[in-house]
């Protein structure tokens, strides 16, 4: 039987609000995984501690990634994330596990992959799509991380290019169908894993979509390195991408008015993934999905957000209340161009 071809996003998305799956770490913890979980098969004989490590999941226990893809998916989720947050070398370098992020990549794709085409293959009229997650990385291009040499920097522009680059081929290979540079606090950071994007789809001759999502880490309304929303959004309108938009640090309620900013100004669709609110002093986010689809809704409302989903803290319960809440809502109008 011959397979059918699934509807391009960029068409879908012109039609409805698409809705993006909830956060991997949150689910990842309620299985309370031990040490042989995040070493089996593959990094038994390792002699660094792993547990944490979650992007190694793919590849140990790929079973349970699969089945949070599933039940993200079953919640009504239209595009769902890779595991691989934390898929470059640079990240990977905390626990000697450079060799291994092709794999982690690649392996995570091709799960992800594996679920997204049977969820369509059953529902034709709600294809999903995978979108490759591309991490922050744990170094920044623009801060020291010593106070007494601020000329200091951990890592250089090309090194986090050739980091990316890697990870995007992977990505690409193992079958996603849009590209995620996501949780951007320092801009620069996003430009290298971007010109990695632009670079690599050319060698490979594709033509993935690409979201950007930056995070504004306070009530300054800036992100790490200083930005405002619309510094952020200025210093990457240069490349076509699909999507610009914000997720993480922050809950709904909060980000609201900095979504405001990006639908005003951004000639591109645009995408939220908020926190279940912000983390009590135990690091835990309280918000249940009722409390966060009422924020949400404001979004939607308001006409906000063409791409909606969660971050830190949210289950398939937040994402199944949020994807009831966008089939009530008209789609996103581009108002700049």
């Amino acid at each position: 039987m011959e397979k059918m071809k699934k509807r391009d996003i960029r068409e879908l998305v012109k039609e409805r609000i698409l809705v993006l799956d909830g956060a991997m770490g949150t689910m990842i913890q309620q299985y309370d995984l031990e040490e042989e979980d995040f070493r089996k098969g593959w990094f038994e004989d390792h002699v660094k501690p792993l547990k944490g490590n979650n992007d190694l999941l793919s590849l140990t226990r790929p079973e349970i990634i699969k089945e949070i893809h599933a039940k993200y998916f079953e919640a009504g989720a239209d595009i769902c994330e890779t595991n691989t947050f934390s898929g470059t070398t640079v990240a990977q370098a905390d626990y000697d596990l450079e060799k291994a992020v092709y794999d982690i990549n690649f392996q995570s794709a091709k799960i992800a992959k594996e679920v997204a085409d049977e969820f369509s293959a059953r529902e034709p009229n709600k294809p999903r799509y995978v979108a490759g997650a591309i991490g922050p990385t744990n170094r920044t291009c623009s801060i020291s991380p010593d106070v007494n040499d601020p000329a200091f920097r951990a890592i250089t522009f090309d090194e986090l290019v050739e980091a990316y680059s890697l990870q995007v081929k992977a990505l690409i290979e193992g079958g996603v169908d849009l590209l995620l540079v996501e949780t951007i606090f320092d801009t620069l950071n996003a430009k290298a894993a971007l010109y990695a994007i632009d670079v690599v789809q050319e060698e490979m001759k594709t033509d993935l979509p690409i979201m950007i999502s930056g995070t504004i880490t306070d009530a300054s309304g800036r992100t790490l390195t200083g930005q405002t929303t619309e510094a952020f959004l200025i210093s990457i309108s240069h490349l076509p991408v699909f999507s610009v938009g914000l997720n993480c640090a922050l809950g709904a309620k909060e980000l609201r008015q900095y979504l405001k900013i990006m639908d005003d100004k951004a000639p591109f669709y645009v995408s939220a993934h908020p926190n279940a609110g912000l983390p009590n002093s135990f690091g835990e986010y309280e918000e249940t999905p009722e409390i966060m689809g009422e924020q949400i809704e404001e979004f939607l409302k308001e006409g906000l957000v063409n791409i909606i989903g969660g971050c830190c803290g949210t289950t398939p319960a937040h994402i199944r209340v949020i994807a009831d809440l966008a089939k009530k809502h008209e789609v996103r109008k581009i108002k700049s161009q």
